[in-house]
């Protein structure tokens, strides 16, 4: 019973751990957003004061402000965008030459031993549902035969 109580106190404290951390991270995000908020009330509160042309003007310069941000940001995300579509590229070209090296190498067979490994794989499947694993093959067919159980 020792170790088993030991062991939901444990758990318990590292709850409560969790828990305090938890809350002060709110504590600091409350105090944050009511920094803010202060802040801007006080601009709402200076804008009050100044003449119509200055509150235009000054309501001009923070939506430049705000579009600026944005649009680092956007130059941001553009510039992992790219890098991501440069690295998609570039898999792309090496599966490309990956797929094409396969077909060369396919090529490089003749025919007609395409025609016999066909063949083969019809008369494989024929006799595994005949003979369920009986199975009889030319012994220079055994790398065909096992690539073509493994795929």
């Amino acid at each position: 019973v020792g170790p088993f109580l030991r062991l939901l106190e444990a758990q318990l404290q590292d709850q409560r751990r969790d828990y305090e951390e938890e809350v002060e991270a709110l504590k600091n995000q409350v105090d944050a957003m009511k920094e803010e908020l202060e802040k801007q009330q006080q601009a709402f509160l200076q804008t009050l004061q100044l003449s119509p042309e200055a509150q235009v003007e000054f309501g001009l310069q923070q939506e430049i402000t705000r579009l600026t941000n944005e649009n680092l940001d956007l130059k941001e995300l553009l510039e992992k965008l790219e890098k991501n579509e440069k690295k998609l590229k570039k898999q792309l070209k090496i599966y490309i030459k990956k797929v094409q090296d396969f077909e060369a190498s396919q090529a490089a067979v003749p025919a007609e031993r395409r025609q016999h490994e066909r063949n083969m794989q019809v008369a494989v499947q024929r006799k595994e549902k005949d003979f369920q694993g009986m199975l009889e093959y030319y012994k220079e067919d055994e790398p065909l035969l096992i690539r073509n159980l493994i795929t």
